[in-house]
């Protein structure tokens, strides 16, 4: 299936009929002391002047924060006030960038994963029109900005790289080029890539 010529009914089609795995290699969990947290993280489709893009957040560094400086895709755990994940991830991607959840199309998920950090995390895909008021919270969220769908697809745009996480033997990460100055890789690239698997799976 052409990225360029999908829909949106084809989009939830394709991931309403998708059983590929997020992870296809070990993930070291329990790396931290904290019991496994529940999370939602919506992977934001637009499209612009008629290209479909994948909307990133870069974090904001902070010294405890081990995600902080990284590229990812709005979200977070859930609170008790989240009847689900997607719930979860519509209102932290409220919070995080201003995108109102009754503008966001929910168009399906993925299969859950375990991040690094011990998370359970659910990734919602959802669809908004471009352009909106991006209004970032500057305590988590240092850019937002997007990414043509058809130049992650391209195979020349990513490689495997071996990241060793103690006291764990290395393992293979996902890295994609610099993109406007941006590095895309780990965990969201993995999202990422399985997005675009789901989506070529016809």
């Amino acid at each position: 299936m052409r990225l360029l010529d999908i829909s949106e009914e084809a989009i939830r089609k394709s991931l309403a009929d998708w059983r590929g795995p997020v992870e296809d290699v070990p993930r070291p969990v329990n790396l931290f002391n904290r019991p496994r947290r529940q999370a939602g993280v919506l992977i934001p489709l637009t499209q612009i002047e008629g290209d479909w893009h994948l909307l990133f957040i870069r974090r904001t560094e902070h010294e405890y924060d081990h995600h902080g400086g990284q590229v990812a895709f709005p979200g977070g755990g859930l609170d008790p006030q989240d009847g689900s994940p997607t719930e979860a991830a519509l209102r932290e991607a409220h919070e995080e960038i201003g995108l109102p959840p009754d503008r966001v199309r929910i168009l399906g998920k993925l299969a859950r994963a375990v991040s690094v950090t011990n998370y359970d995390v659910t990734p919602v895909v959802g669809s908004f029109d471009w352009p909106f008021e991006i209004r970032p919270e500057p305590g988590e969220v240092a850019r937002v900005f997007t990414i043509p769908m058809a130049w992650l697809a391209d195979p020349e745009n990513h490689e495997i790289r071996f990241r060793r996480f103690p006291p764990h033997k290395p393992r293979p990460v996902i890295y994609f080029r610099k993109y406007d100055g941006e590095l895309l890789w780990g965990f969201t690239a993995r999202l990422t890539l399985n997005l675009l698997e789901a989506l070529n799976s016809k």
